[in-house]
């Protein structure tokens, strides 16, 4: 048995890191044996809270490694990474998949998913006000903390980035050469 190869996707709120963990995915899912580790399911049940840097208004905090069972996430990492998984292929999505070590130094592949601000806000409205939050709740709250985490915790993280794709992810290309290159090297 052999180590499974390791991709880690980050990126900002609402960049495209899910779509194209999904479309990952379901293309290569048939072939591989494949795991996807998607940071969104290790948020604590009770986050700690954050003060916004400017309003100094309170917010549950979801933008922090804090906010994550990162013991949880650790050993299912190590589990799924290990030489005796079953897994040919990891996936690791999420906003800290270049920030934390442990995650991007275990990872063969490290992929940023970008996209502008002004886009990634845009489909942060729809999603939350999808989910209830009105605009107003929406955009207060990128504007107090999210764009602050992001520009101090998520877009330093490019820099470790082997690909940066773009988010849009509208004609796939950026999908096909990430399959591409994942099959090259499994």
């Amino acid at each position: 048995m052999s180590k499974p190869y390791v991709v880690a996707i980050a990126g900002g709120t609402c960049s495209g890191k899910s779509t194209l963990t999904d479309r990952l995915e379901a293309i290569l899912a048939p072939k591989y044996k494949l795991e996807a580790l998607r940071m969104d399911r290790y948020f604590k049940k009770e986050p700690p809270m954050t003060t916004a840097p400017i309003t100094r208004k309170e917010y549950v905090e979801h933008n922090s490694p804090d906010t994550l069972e990162l013991e949880r996430m650790y050993e299912d990492f190590a589990r799924v990474t290990a030489e005796d998984s079953d897994a040919q292929l990891v996936l690791v999505e999420g906003l800290f998949a270049l920030y934390l070590d442990k995650i991007r130094e275990g990872a063969d592949l490290k992929i940023f998913v970008d996209l502008p601000s002004d886009e990634r806000l845009a489909r942060r409205i729809v999603r939350f006000m999808a989910w209830g939050q009105t605009f107003e709740e929406v955009t207060e709250r990128y504007l107090d903390t999210v764009r602050f985490r992001h520009n101090e915790l998520i877009e330093p993280t490019r820099w470790h980035a082997d690909l940066v794709v773009n988010g849009t992810l509208d004609r796939g290309q950026g999908v096909e050469i990430v399959r591409s290159f994942i099959e090259k090297n499994l």
